[in-house]
């Protein structure tokens, strides 16, 4: 410990280090020479500078292994190379914190959410849906609610064990939100879904709920005993703000789900949506820029090598929960204007 003293002689001595460096011309002239470019080279890197930053979006994904981060990094590898944008994909929590991102993280213009990431806002943000709006529903995430062979109906779940997957994943958050819904109360798990699977085979678990892209290769691929399937959730009001009405069908599932058979979900749509700047803003120009280059060069996003999912990706499929922003609806209304008139 430093005696008043001995603090004192410390002090001295820094500043007569700091003293003695300053005054050593050898120093000094280092110093005139350390920045060394001309007034030109100055010049050129501030317009780089410049020129970049004017022209970068922060795209928010997600989590490393999950579908949006993919997304967001075909989405810029697409952009970045096809003109002077500069996309920069983040990684984040996931969807739903992705909310969050966008609605006061410095620098993220652009985020990959789930439609129903809304719920958790509309206390904290009454007026969330004027202060972001949608771009493009990118695809749907199907519910799927797969049960073992003594679970009949959604109402025999009440009080057994659920896995919901790890935390931040579309399923976790997703998933309970639905079964509250439903007015389904079970006992939440959120645990790896490769784990869940075998410990519902055993019968530990009584059912494992996935929120994502069909088909899942778990069930496409596994082999599963008969009594093994997926309960069937109707689309009704309760859904309407943030769902879509969807199914699985035996071409996805053959070896779960009969030929003439269909079973009713719903989808969780994943949406790109973007700060709601007003007109007037140096940002909403850099969103409008990044909509006009998104949906100029999406079929590039459609070759061997992409995600599938741009296959059937459709530019005007709507999302529920927010209105589309005001860059995207006029890119629409012009195409559909210039089609007309052909």
């Amino acid at each position: 410990m430093l005696t008043p003293t001995r603090l004192l002689v410390v002090s001295l001595s820094f500043f007569s280090l700091c003293f003695s460096l300053l005054a050593d011309p050898s120093l000094a002239q280092s110093r005139r020479t350390t920045d060394a470019r001309s007034p030109s080279q100055r010049a050129t890197e501030a317009q780089i500078r410049d020129r970049l930053n004017s022209s970068a979006v922060g795209l928010a994904g997600g989590l490393l292994e999950g579908a949006p981060i993919r997304l967001a990094t075909e989405i810029a590898r697409v952009l970045n190379s096809s003109s002077d944008m500069h996309v920069l994909p983040i990684v984040t929590g996931g969807p739903t914190e992705n909310v969050n991102d966008l609605l006061y993280l410095r620098g993220v213009d652009l985020a990959i959410i789930n439609s129903d990431a809304l719920e958790e806002y509309k206390s904290q943000v009454p007026e969330i849906q004027q202060r972001i709006a949608y771009i493009a529903n990118l695809f749907p995430s199907e519910l799927h609610i797969f049960v073992r062979p003594e679970i009949r109906t959604l109402a025999d779940l009440a009080g057994k064990k659920v896995n919901f997957n790890t935390q931040g994943t579309a399923a976790a958050y997703s998933g309970p939100l639905i079964l509250s819904r439903l007015g389904i109360q079970v006992e939440k798990l959120f645990i790896p879904h490769p784990v869940a699977l075998e410990q519902m085979r055993r019968g530990d678990i009584a059912a494992v709920v996935f929120v994502t892209s069909k088909p899942v290769d778990a069930f496409s691929k596994a082999k599963w005993d008969d009594g093994f399937r997926f309960l069937p959730v109707e689309y009704g009001p309760k859904f309407e703000d943030y769902y879509l009405a969807s199914s699985l069908e035996h071409g996805d599932y053959p070896n779960l789900i009969a030929t003439d058979q269909r079973v009713p979900t719903i989808s969780v749509p994943t949406i790109l949506a973007c700060f709601n700047w007003p007109p007037s803003s140096p940002r909403y120009q850099r969103v409008e820029r990044f909509v006009r280059e998104f949906f100029d060069h999406v079929d590039r996003l459609r070759a061997p090598g992409f995600d599938p999912r741009w296959k059937t990706f459709d530019i005007s499929a709507r999302a529920p929960g927010l209105e589309r922003s005001r860059p995207a609806q006029d890119w629409l209304d012009r195409t559909a204007s210039r089609g007309a008139s052909r």
